[in-house]
C-alpha cells in the first residue's frame, strides 16, 4: 500500500521494470506485471490512514474464516477482514510479535508461487523467536502438518526453511535455538525481487528518490542490494 500510487509505480517501473495494468478493485489498486507475468499489487493507502507503507505478503488458504479464527486463537491480531472481493475473500492479520502479513481464500494464478517465474525471489520473516513464529504459522497455514499442498518445514543454518516440496519459498530467522529473544529485533516480513542487474536497480532506486539500505554485495543466495522505496517501504533486489 503506497502514499501516492503513481509515484510508487514509476519508482517501481524504474528499479524493477515492472509495467501496470488495472483491476476490478478500482482505480486504487493495480496488479505489477514483469514481462506479462503478475509479480505483485500496489494500492492506494486512504490519506486518512497512519500505517507505515510496507510490502505484505498473502498466503494461500482453503478457508479465511477458519485461518482467522486459529489466529485469534493464538492471541494473535485479525486487523482487517475477511472482506470479500470479486474473485475471494481477503484478510490482514499480525502474528504474536507483531508481524503483519494476509491470507487470501479465492481464486489464485495456476502455478504462481514465490520462487517461481515473475514471482518474488522469496520470502523472510525477521523475527525474534525463529521456532515460536514457525509453530505459528505451521498451526495457523498447515505448514508441515503432511496433507494435500501443505509446505514442509526444516531448520538449517539457524534458520527455518519453508518449502512447497521443489524449492524454499520462505525463511524463518531470529533468535538461536534456546536464546531468549531479541527485544531489539522488530519483527516483519521481507520481500526479496528478482532483477538482472543489482548494481543497476541500486542505482536507479538512489536516482528515483528511494535509499540504498544495503549495498549490493554477495551472499549465499546470490548478489543483492537492500532498498527502501520513498515511502519507506523496504524490500531486496537480488540476482536469480
Amino acid at each position: 500500500m503506497a502514499r501516492d500510487l503513481r509515484a510508487s509505480q514509476s519508482f517501481y517501473t524504474a528499479v524493477l521494470g515492472w509495467t501496470y495494468r488495472p483491476t476490478s478493485l478500482g482505480e486504487d489498486f493495480s496488479v505489477a506485471l514483469s514481462g506479462r507475468s503478475p509479480v505483485a499489487g500496489i494500492g492506494a493507502l486512504a490519506p486518512s490512514l497512519q500505517a507505515a507503507v510496507a510490502w505484505t505478503p498473502y498466503f494461500a488458504v482453503a478457508d479465511a474464516d477458519a485461518t482467522a479464527a486459529r489466529i485469534r486463537e493464538r492471541g494473535a491480531t485479525v486487523a482487517v477482514g475477511p472482506l470479500a472481493m470479486s474473485t475471494g475473500r481477503a484478510t490482514l492479520a499480525a502474528d504474536p510479535d507483531g508481524a503483519v502479513f494476509g491470507f487470501w481464500e479465492g481464486r489464485t494464478i495456476p502455478g504462481w508461487s514465490v520462487g517461481r517465474g515473475a514471482g518474488p525471489a522469496r520470502l523472510e520473516l525477521r523475527t525474534r523467536d525463529a521456532f515460536g513464529a514457525a509453530i505459528f504459522y505451521g498451526e495457523v497455514l498447515g505448514w508441515g502438518s503432511g496433507g494435500p499442498d501443505s509446505c514442509e518445514v526444516r531448520y538449517e543454518d539457524d534458520q527455518v526453511l519453508v518449502s512447497d516440496g521443489t524449492h524454499v519459498v520462505a525463511a524463518v530467522r531470529g533468535g538461536a535455538v534456546e536464546s531468549a529473544p531479541d527485544p531489539q529485533v522488530r519483527p516483519r516480513w521481507h520481500v526479496y525481487f528478482h532483477v538482472a542487474d543489482v548494481n543497476a536497480s541500486a542505482g536507479a532506486a538512489a536516482a528515483a528518490g528511494g535509499a540504498v539500505m544495503a549495498p549490493p554485495s554477495a551472499s549465499g543466495q546470490g548478489h543483492e542490494a537492500t532498498v527502501r522505496d520513498p515511502d519507506g517501504g523496504l524490500f531486496t533486489v537480488t540476482t536469480p
